[in-house]
C-alpha cells in the first residue's frame, strides 16, 4: 500500500453540500469509497484556512490515487490535491540512487 495525503478546498457547491449533510455523512462516504478502492483511511480532518479538509489515505498505487483525484476534481463540488507520502526507507533507497544531474549554469 501507498499514503497519500489529500488537501481538499470546498467550493461554494461543496460548503452547501457539507452543511446539509453533515460531516459525519462525508467521512462515512469518503470511507466507503476508499474501502472500494482496497484502501482504508488513516487521518481525516476538517479544517479551515488554505484548505477545509486534510486526509491521509492508504491506496493500493499511485493509478488508484490518480482516478481518485480525476473523478473528485471533475465533479466540481470540492479542489482535491493529492499528495504521495514517502517512508524514512523509501527516501534512504532514493538517497542511495545514482543521478547524473548539473544543475543550470554550472
Amino acid at each position: 500500500m501507498a499514503k497519500f495525503m489529500v488537501k481538499v478546498s470546498l467550493t461554494s457547491e461543496g460548503t452547501k453540500g457539507l452543511l446539509n449533510e453533515g460531516a459525519s455523512s462525508r467521512r462515512a462516504m469518503v470511507d466507503k469509497m476508499i474501502k472500494g478502492l482496497g484502501g482504508s483511511v488513516e487521518v481525516f480532518y476538517y479544517a479551515f484556512g488554505e484548505a477545509d479538509l486534510y486526509g491521509i489515505f492508504d491506496l493500493p498505487d499511485s493509478v488508484t490515487a490518480a482516478a481518485l483525484s480525476l473523478v473528485i476534481n471533475a465533479a466540481g463540488a470540492v479542489s482535491l490535491s493529492t499528495i504521495p507520502l514517502l517512508t524514512v526507507e523509501e527516501i534512504d533507497q532514493a538517497r542511495k540512487k545514482s543521478v547524473s544531474y548539473r544543475a543550470p549554469g554550472a
